[in-house]
């Protein structure tokens, strides 16, 4: 699809950087609205950076389609709570500003395992907010579900995370007896996967890790 205007809402994590790239690079894409805490490094003349309260926003541009990469841990945003106003409250609050300025798709960076009736506090963050976004009347819905991310956190200034690193170190140990949905995955084929499904989405559609390799 041609001429498309787009949103990102968390440009500045592993994968929001790599959508971002990804769609910088699309001759496909003549605009992109990245909604933040904080401006992104990249400059183009086709990205408009708007930093924002997510708990108060405001209207937004009118876009083709939306991706969503809110996140953070537990340990950085202090408390199940506000965990909670990141992953959930603000990925669905742009989702609806989004849809009521016109947007008809979206793309989501979940987790593997969210599931909104698990007993782990953050799998059943993620799954709500995959219901609660289903819910919505978006003509299309893509959830992507990755295991492990690999990628440079500390260029982008985040912590790094011990469970990362040693799912990467035993992915390179033993890698060839790892199910495929539960080996680390680089975040750039995360970003790949919902790049090139999100655009022509219709209905709701589940990206599981495994399929998401390149």
């Amino acid at each position: 699809m041609a001429n498309r205007t787009v949103i990102i809402a968390g440009a500045t994590g592993l994968v929001g950087r790599e959508l971002l790239k990804g769609l910088l690079a699309d001759p496909r894409v003549d605009h992109i609205h990245v909604l933040g805490r904080r401006a992104p490094t990249i400059v183009s003349p086709k990205l408009t950076a708007h930093v924002v309260d997510f708990a108060a926003l405001p209207p937004l541009p009118a876009t083709d389609e939306l991706y969503l990469a809110l996140g953070t841990t537990i340990k950085v945003a202090g408390s199940q709570a506000a965990f909670r106003a990141v992953d959930h409250d603000a990925n669905l609050a742009v989702a609806k500003a989004a849809l009521a300025s016109g947007t008809k798709r979206v793309g989501l960076v979940s987790a593997m395992g969210a599931d909104a009736k698990s007993r782990v506090f953050y799998s059943r963050v993620k799954g709500e907010l995959e219901n609660d976004l289903a819910a919505l009347p978006f003509a299309g819905l893509v959830i992507a579900r990755p295991s492990l991310l690999v990628g440079p956190r500390e260029e982008l200034g985040q912590p790094s995370r011990p469970g990362e690193e040693w799912g990467n170190r035993l992915n390179q140990l033993i890698g060839f007896l790892i199910p495929p949905n539960y080996k680390p995955i680089p975040a750039a084929d995360v970003a790949q996967a919902l790049l090139s499904t999100v655009p022509t989405a219709a209905g709701s559609r589940v990206l599981l890790s495994g399929a998401m390799r390149r």
